[in-house]
């Protein structure tokens, strides 16, 4: 994955408390928490994901 295609992702994740996972981006998601940039909740039906410190690091924000 490009890093624009990274920060992308990590920006609409970082708007909402948690996202989620959308049919077709498993592998990005994946792909991110292998990176450490975010945790997926797979515990419900609906898979979602949010932004752990070192994905806000990855964005630039404090």
């Amino acid at each position: 994955m490009e890093r624009s295609e990274i920060l992308d992702l990590l920006e609409v994740i970082n708007q909402q408390v948690s996202s989620a996972i959308l049919g077709g981006r498993d592998e990005d998601y994946e792909e991110l928490e292998s990176m450490g940039l975010i945790i997926i909740h797979r515990e419900a039906v609906q898979w979602t994901a949010s932004i752990t410190p070192a994905g806000i690091a990855y964005l630039g924000h404090d």
